[in-house]
């Protein structure tokens, strides 16, 4: 669970290291996002020569939080730090980066973003 000018690592190699939340599009005026959401960020942190530069607005989902969230079995999810993929546009579900780092939950695989599920070193 994230809300408005939340900060999260970036868990790709996109180069993008930290990330800004500044919207959450398609929800009208909502403020809250949860795993499997795609987000609207601003980078706050990146590698020097990296193709992304700091202040590029950029979608993104969400693949970890430190909210735990409820299974629809009764168990519940929770992770160290909260974390994002950079997306290609806005429409695709294709990761900008080629490597994804850290565990992803298994949500995001239901959700249809099987190519991060792919790169995933773990996925719980």
């Amino acid at each position: 669970m994230l809300q408005l000018r939340s900060v999260m690592k970036v868990a790709d190699n996109s180069g993008a290291r930290e990330a800004y939340m500044i919207g959450i599009p398609k929800k009208g005026n909502k403020k809250i996002a949860y795993i499997g959401n795609i987000i609207n960020v601003v980078v706050k942190k990146a590698d020097p020569y990296s193709q992304i530069k700091r202040g590029d607005k950029l979608a993104a989902v969400i693949v970890r939080t430190r909210k735990e969230m409820r299974r629809r079995d009764g168990s519940y999810i929770r992770f160290d730090d909260n974390a994002v993929v950079i997306l290609q546009d806005k429409t695709s579900q294709d990761p900008k980066g080629t490597r994804v780092f850290g565990p992803v939950a298994r949500e995001i695989k239901d959700l249809g973003f099987n190519k991060i599920a792919s790169l995933a070193t773990e996925i719980y």
